[in-house]
């Protein structure tokens, strides 16, 4: 570079420092000033050797992510002089972040390492699955929440500034930002923001379409602007006359949101752009906020009539993102719908700016704040060890996008869940205990199944019992992650309370076949019975799977089991290593697939590409034309899958059919006497392995019949129940339909 050009790029270099002070939402103090210089000189030196893809100097992308984080989302001084340094770690091998800590302090620090952390994630080969790094991100929330917003802010600049790269680069980024950096920055309530992302992404991902779309939107802007403009004029006056103070906008609608609803709805652009939408900002002190937008809603629909079933009052019941709001869609001049979105200056700063406004409005005696909540919540399903990372996205995207509902406890409290969510999930957002100890539910004082799906404005009362405990059959009612992580967890300590029963049972039953249950004796049954643990072992010994005369098949085949079965694996494969032995020792238990939250069995190919076999963790692609593929989650191609088409993604895994429930129909019939039901309920009840569906009972004449639905888990354990039921006093026949 030229002596002309260097002192050119310095200027530059010097003026965009100066507008990221000059614009900062919050007021900076002279300690605020040193702490950014000081970040700005630390990076200003990491970066000196540095220029981005398009040819100019590195500083430039730290100081246009400070100035997002100072401007756009408003954060204070430390999360400032943190953007400015979020990459210099990881790109200078000058200043680690012990340097940053003795500089800067622990706080800036800890935020600099997390976005330090989040970079090196996408380095990692042992993480190829999008939704797994997204969770990992999700992780650094433990250290500080800003370190996200701080990152949300670095994607959004580098979309910005992305014309320079290849284009598959450019398809890549963009589909991980529509797949994990949009949702994200909407749950954190950064709207504008969200917007912009989807469009950016939306621009790199289908040009065709973005461009397309802009371009209309381009030529309908100026009969947008007089309408707007005409209906402006007809409130105007009366809201004068009630002496506000207010501005009246256009609500420019996203070109992304554009296409979603042209998709969705099947419809073309102009009949989505045909709906306008306004926006009324007014100034008020915090005791008239509620008054006054109700007064300004009164002064609209005096001039238009409303739609009714489109009032969302957003400023009673604020989102749990803590957007607050009033809407109402009223028929304007024309015969047209327009979206009237009411709001006081401090709301419309929450909306714009998410947190950061939220924080400053907030006064010490409020209760605790919304992200708080959504934080614990999240960090509760993170720490989870067995949650599937592509599920947990999935359940993320799905409680994310879709509207909230509020319902009330019996003592009125407001309680808000998604769309969709039901009685279980209510309890479990009482209390984990409430949710544990569920038995029943009524909502507006009818008892409801537990699988009944909740509407806003209903009033819903939890039943409980010492006795109740979670079955597998919850985790078809629960939809909320809360619920089902908790259920999952109960489920598994279950599962340990029943092989520790098993253990004990099959002591004995070894005791009386002259074998020591010992290390030896039970790693010989685990490979005998073809399973994958010894909890497995016990497990099946404890709900009657593996029963006496197996267990007597295994004594006396004992001596020459091991060899017999070397003998035949090598007799089969003459070169069969010992890794692959036990590969097909721990995955022979595994005899099938299962797709989605209801665990289907589906018609599936095997991907040529990994070629996964039982045991590997895995998951489905709905391909377009030869139906769905299931891929290792290792896949070289799982990446591209994952962030391209996360929408065909079906979570997936291999299962061992004996651990699988069934639902069996037995036909009783007897001579009817006073207590017989009785008999029969205590029968299937007091046996804890199984599940009592339905029953229904019919007498003639001193005669019955009757039949029973119960769930269970094996052949074994429905044999077991015929005969106890036939050994009650007064049944004829038993039997299984």
């Amino acid at each position: 570079m030229t002596e002309e050009a260097i002192e050119k790029e310095n200027a530059a270099i010097t003026k965009a420092y100066k507008e990221l002070l000059r614009v900062s939402y919050t007021t900076l103090t002279n300690d605020d000033k040193k702490l950014i210089r000081s970040a700005f000189d630390v990076a200003l030196d990491a970066h000196k050797d540095q220029r981005r893809k398009s040819g100019e100097a590195y500083i430039f992308h730290p100081l246009a992510v400070a100035k997002i984080v100072a401007q756009e989302i408003g954060l204070d001084a430390t999360s400032i002089a943190a953007a400015l340094l979020h990459d210099v770690v990881e790109d200078s091998k000058n200043y680690t972040i012990d340097d940053i800590e003795r500089l800067f302090g622990d706080t800036v620090a800890r935020i600099v390492n997390g976005l330090t952390k989040i970079s090196s994630l996408k380095k990692d080969m042992d993480v190829s699955l999008q939704a797994e790094n997204f969770r990992k991100m999700l992780l650094t929330l433990n250290d500080d929440v800003r370190v996200i917003i701080i990152k949300i802010a670095d994607r959004l600049h580098n979309m910005q500034t992305m014309d320079a790269m290849r284009s598959d680069k450019q398809v890549k980024i963009a589909s991980e930002t529509l797949y994990i950096y949009a949702p994200l920055a909407h749950r954190i309530g950064l709207y504008n923001i969200k917007t912009e992302l989807e469009d950016l992404g939306l621009k790199y991902t289908e040009p065709d379409v973005y461009f397309d779309i802009l371009n209309r939107i381009k030529e309908s802007k100026e009969e947008q602007d007089l309408y707007i403009k005409e209906f402006s004029d007809v409130i105007k006056k009366s809201l004068d006359k009630e002496q506000l103070e207010y501005t009246i906008k256009g609500r420019p609608k996203s070109i992304f949101s554009i296409r979603r609803k042209m998709v969705k709805q099947g419809v073309s652009f102009d009949e989505v752009y045909d709906k306008f939408a306004i926006r009324i900002i007014y100034k008020s002190e915090d005791i008239n906020e509620k008054f006054l937008a109700w007064k300004i809603y009164s002064v609209v629909t005096d001039h238009f009539r409303p739609n009714p079933i489109r009032l969302r009052d957003w400023i009673s019941s604020p989102k749990s993102t803590g957007y607050e709001a009033l809407h109402i869609t009223v028929m304007g001049p024309k015969g047209r719908w327009v979206e009237v979105q009411i709001r006081s200056e401090r709301m419309n700063e929450i909306a714009e700016k998410g947190y950061a406004a939220h924080y400053k409005y907030k006064q010490a005696s409020e209760k605790e704040d919304n992200l708080e909540n959504w934080i614990n919540k999240l960090q509760e399903a993170l720490e989870n060890p067995d949650t599937n990372a592509v599920d947990f996205v999935e359940q993320f995207k799905l409680n994310l996008y879709s509207k909230e509902i509020f319902v009330f406890t019996p003592a009125g409290e407001l309680k808000s869940l998604p769309k969709g969510a039901t009685s279980l999930d209510f309890a479990f957002s009482i209390h984990t205990e409430v949710g544990m100890k569920t038995r029943g539910a009524k909502v507006n004082g009818k008892l409801v199944p537990l699988s009944h799906e909740l509407h806003s404005g209903d009033q819903v009362s939890i039943l409980t019992s010492e006795s109740a405990k979670p079955n597998a059959n919850w985790l078809d009612y629960a939809t909320t992650a809360r619920a089902r992580s908790k259920i999952k967890s109960a489920l598994k300590e279950d599962k340990k309370r029943i092989g520790e029963e098993g253990k004990e049972i099959l002591r004995r039953k070894l005791k009386q076949l002259k074998i020591t249950l010992n290390e030896s004796s039970v790693n010989e049954l685990v490979n005998y019975f073809k399973l994958k643990t010894s909890l497995d072992l016990f497990y099946r010994v404890g709900i009657g799977t593996i029963d006496n005369t197996m267990l007597k098949d295994f004594a006396a085949s004992r001596s020459n089991v091991l060899m017999s079965f070397i003998k035949n694996k090598i007799s089969r494969k003459p070169h069969i290593s010992k890794d692959e032995l036990d590969k097909e020792e721990v995955t022979a238990n595994y005899d099938s697939i299962v797709f989605g939250k209801e665990e289907e069995k589906l018609d599936y190919k095997l991907a040529n590409c990994c070629n996964p076999i039982p045991g590997d963790e895995v998951f489905g692609f709905v391909t377009v034309t030869e139906g769905i593929k299931v891929h290792k989650k290792n896949c070289p191609n799982a990446l591209s899958l994952q962030s391209n088409y996360a929408y065909r993604i079906m979570p997936a895994k291999w299962i061992d059919s004996t651990q699988q429930e069934f639902l069996a129909q037995i036909v009783v019939s007897g001579i009817d006497h006073i207590g017989l039901v009785n008999d029969i309920t205590q029968i299937i009840s007091s046996n804890m392995h199984v599940n009592m569906k339905s029953l229904s009972f019919e007498s003639d004449d001193g005669l019955f019949s009757g039949k029973i639905n119960v769930i269970v888990k094996n052949k074994t354990l429905l044999k077991k129940l015929l005969e106890k039921l036939k050994k009650i006093n007064g049944i004829d026949k038993v039997s299984r339909v």
